[in-house]
């Protein structure tokens, strides 16, 4: 009976876990906002969420939470895209607010101008990079018809 209280009592210290670590803000992420969670992306009316490392969007009517963008929006530069960064939200549910959010920050919204976290992959001082997949497609004629 001692050995079934001693076990019981070591178990739950065993068990215990905490973990703490918000999630450190995506190279793309806007520069100067470390302790937000969540990053509203107006042109995809998606959330990023920084502690889960994953973006959140709708998807068949349902919001969903995935590690990458949906399908429609793979190649985006998010580099380069608007990142209203959700200060007045605590919780797990960011689109809660999304009716508010999809009116105030329409596609296309520019707020005041922003500096990423990180620099854009690529970005050699050597001068652009050419993406070859673009280079494939049907030339256009530019002459007279």
């Amino acid at each position: 009976m001692i050995c079934v209280l001693l076990l019981s009592f070591s178990s739950p210290r065993v068990q215990v876990s905490v973990n703490v670590n918000i999630g450190n803000p995506p190279a793309w992420g806007p520069a100067g906002y470390t302790d937000t969670r969540y990053y509203y992306l107006p042109d995809l009316e998606t959330y990023y969420d920084v502690a889960g490392s994953n973006y959140i969007y709708i998807s068949n009517g349902k919001w969903i939470r995935t590690w990458s963008l949906h399908a429609a929006y793979r190649n985006y530069d998010l580099y380069n895209e608007y990142k209203v960064v959700v200060v007045d939200y605590r919780g797990d549910r960011p689109y809660s607010d999304f009716k508010t959010h999809k009116v105030k920050y329409a596609k296309g919204y520019k707020g005041k101008p922003q500096k990423t976290i990180g620099q854009k992959p690529g970005r050699a001082k050597h001068g652009p990079h050419h993406d070859h997949e673009k280079s494939h497609g049907k030339a256009k004629s530019h002459g007279k018809h």
